[in-house]
């Protein structure tokens, strides 16, 4: 389990600076690890690296185990003599500072398939890769995709519609080269992100990943699987996850993803979790298990309703699915509705829970998220991919929380001997990041954001919205300067991190 005090920095690959419209597992990448071993932090967080698809989202994914292909760099292709610079770069990705998915989406497969036609497929180790059928699902369900010009596949051909291991065969025979190249950016993708892992380490920085508790209904799951969740005959949606109203939404959130048959999935030795976990686990150091309230009771709202208003919990697979995984170095994300489930599944299995400085500052001194109220057994972040940054959400206060934002962060900065700033909102959003240093969590993890104290332009995702501002934000360059490392060295040297 994760042992030591260390610090980390949440940020996408899909942030990093590129020329090519989109962060990459190419140089820049290798940049920022150096930035991060200047700093001395320890640990770089990202979210889900699989394919995004509906409204741009790594938690609307084709596939909970493939990868993105978004992420594969162009200059690497060309070192590989399977690119020549002049295939990409002449190309318009973005006009601005911000990831535009619709022209990677336009461009970047294109330019990939130019890569693909001049690998040697008959080489005896992706033979191999092919052979082992690792990705094989999610070439055969890529390709009928494209076939129909990427539609959901409730709306493609009826023969397609169904799956079986017979027209499985008959699209990988068929339709060959699509289902290779398919296959071959998952292969492409884990060179580069194996070297790009190998070279963190050895620098000793940890990777931490991030699963999402759902799967999309649009994903190969549900075509091939679809045995595994609760749908109607038709293989409709029944019910829709989500969460309930609380003080943020007064709806409730309404995510669409199907739910889970628990009992079908126990019947089966929860198989589908352990082999997504452990080949989870191959990809990153630590991974972060999204809505763990869901494993305990989850929210199921009836599919035709329009908000998560009227949704009833049903009972989730609770520690019997992580009886035999107690071991792995997991995060869970235990916000939202806690209740004495939650907690006892946490105490079962040991994990790191998760404490976030943006929910701390309310007057209430028995606030969980208040480091004084800590454990060791945390990671403390001052804002999650979820949350307004933390700049902006201070700026947002009216005069009242702001006085009692200020009174309550004296207060923990005295108890940890941290010298607060709260003259103005850059002091104070410094001080928390201080504070999360300071506190006796394992682990303190800052969103990039946070640390550039910037404002509502930088959110990374604004949840149950579906808008071009969501999963787009970027970093400059310039962003990454000694003088930020220098400060956070400091404050690893200071508070032993």
């Amino acid at each position: 389990m994760i042992s030591d005090r260390k610090s980390g920095i949440l940020l996408h690959i899909t942030s990093l600076p590129s020329k090519y419209g989109v962060g990459t597992l190419g140089k820049e990448a290798y940049e920022f690890v150096d930035w991060l071993y200047k700093a001395k932090v320890k640990v770089w967080q990202v979210l889900p690296l699989v394919p995004t698809n509906y409204g741009d989202s790594p938690y609307q994914s084709v596939s909970s185990t493939a990868l993105n292909y978004y992420l594969i760099d162009f200059d690497i292709l060309n070192e590989k003599g399977l690119l020549d610079k002049r295939d990409y770069s002449k190309e318009k990705f973005s006009f601005t500072n911000k990831v535009d998915y619709e022209i990677l989406f336009n461009k970047k497969i294109n330019i990939l398939k130019k890569a693909f036609n001049n690998f040697d497929v008959n080489s005896s180790k992706f033979k191999k890769f092919v052979k082992e059928g690792e990705y094989k699902d999610f070439g055969v369900f890529m390709t009928i995709k494209a076939m129909h010009e990427y539609k959901p596949w409730k709306d493609w051909t009826f023969i397609y519609k169904s799956y079986s291991k017979s027209l499985e065969e008959s699209v990988i025979k068929n339709y060959e080269a699509d289902y290779l190249f398919w296959v071959w950016t998952q292969y492409e993708f884990l060179s580069e992100w194996n070297d790009l892992k190998k070279y963190a380490n050895k620098k000793n920085i940890s990777i931490m990943g991030d699963m999402p508790l759902y799967v999309a209904y649009d994903s190969v799951e549900i075509w091939k699987n679809h045995e595994m969740f609760v749908l109607n005959d038709d293989l409709s949606l029944k019910f829709v996850a989500g969460c309930p109203p609380d003080a943020f939404t007064d709806e409730g959130q309404l995510w669409g993803n199907p739910i889970y048959d628990w009992k079908y999935l126990k019947e089966h030795n929860y198989e589908f979790w352990k082999e997504r976990i452990n080949k989870a686990f191959k990809l990153f150091d630590i991974l972060r298990l999204d809505h763990f309230r869901g494993f305990d009771k989850f929210y199921a709202i009836p599919s035709e309703h329009k908000n998560a208003k009227n949704g009833i919990w049903l009972d989730g697979p609770k520690f019997e699915l992580f009886k035999d995984m107690l071991d792995l170095n997991i995060v869970a994300e235990d916000l939202g509705v806690i209740d004495e489930g939650v907690r006892k599944l946490m105490k079962e299995t040991n994990y790191h829970g998760m404490k976030v400085l943006e929910f701390a500052f309310d007057g209430n001194k028995d606030n969980e998220h208040k480091p004084s109220n800590y454990t060791n057994n945390f990671v403390v972040y001052t804002g999650t991919h979820d949350n307004m940054p933390l700049f902006q959400y201070i700026s947002d206060m009216n005069e009242h929380d702001l006085n009692t934002l200020k009174e309550d962060l004296k207060n923990e900065c005295k108890n940890l001997g941290v010298k607060p700033n709260v003259t103005t909102i850059k002091g104070i959003t410094k001080t928390i990041i201080e504070l999360a240093y300071a506190s006796i969590a394992d682990v303190a993890i800052i969103p990039m954001q946070d640390l550039l104290c910037q404002d509502k332009n930088s959110r990374m995702n604004l949840p149950s919205t579906v808008s071009k501002s969501n999963w787009s934000y970027r970093i400059n360059k310039a962003n990454l300067t000694d003088a930020l490392a220098n400060r956070l060295r400091d404050y690893v040297i200071k508070y032993r991190r």
